[in-house]
């Protein structure tokens, strides 16, 4: 059973069961269904699962073949994106206001088979709560006290799993995850789930791999925590 801990408990979240991976249609659709029960995400990432977004009020579940993951220490800094982080004098920050970071992504990002946002008001409430128990994280880029840019995603073990992203100045969620991938080693991070190749994840140094690679990696990172 996989024993997952935070400073606010424990939860074992295998009680909430979903289809293997490898059952995934070639688009890496697993299941269809459930809610976005805190206790459901932890199950589903540490599975390898992730919610990608809701349709009539179904939750799709989808654990994609290749999976898209980030080595902290294989990020690429490029030149110009050095020059811009110290140019921009940004402050970066964790945790500071999740809240904020959450509901910027939900105002900038879109998914297929969504007219609008698929951080919707299910997934903002589902992600906070597992933020108010220590299992989902923000990275945040302030310039001059202002929130220009930043992530959230779910932690667990040694895995962060990213979810979204956002900016309002020019590399600025690009300088977030430069500043998380500097600083993977204190925070105890290995690895980097992107979900997607994307021409931009690949350019900052995201790799393909196979599914059952990723699955492995999970269960070395995540399983019988302590």
């Amino acid at each position: 059973m996989t024993v997952l801990q935070s400073p606010f408990g424990v939860f074992c979240p295998d009680k909430y069961s979903f289809p293997h991976p490898s059952t995934a249609d070639e688009d890496g659709l697993v299941a269809i269904g459930g809610d976005l029960n805190h206790e459901r995400l932890l199950s589903a990432y540490s599975q390898g699962i992730f919610p990608w977004f809701i349709d009539n009020g179904y939750v799709f579940w989808y654990s994609p073949d290749p999976r898209a993951i980030l080595y902290p220490h294989e990020f690429r800094l490029s030149k110009s994106l050095s020059k811009s982080i110290k140019k921009q004098n940004f402050e970066f920050c964790i945790n500071k206001n999740f809240r904020a970071v959450i509901e910027a992504c939900a105002a900038s990002n879109t998914r297929k088979h969504e007219s609008g946002s698929w951080i919707s008001k299910e997934f903002i409430k589902g992600y906070t709560k597992l933020h108010q128990i220590g299992f989902a994280n923000s990275f945040e880029c302030y310039k001059d006290g202002e929130l220009v840019g930043g992530f959230y995603g779910v932690r667990i073990g040694r895995v962060f799993f990213g979810e979204s992203m956002f900016y309002r100045t020019p590399n600025a969620s690009k300088a977030t995850l430069w500043f998380l991938c500097a600083n993977a080693d204190k925070l105890g991070m290995d690895i980097i789930d992107c979900q997607q190749e994307t021409p931009h994840l690949l350019s900052l140094g995201a790799k393909g791999i196979l599914r059952d690679e990723f699955l492995g990696i999970l269960k070395e990172k995540i399983t019988n925590l302590n």
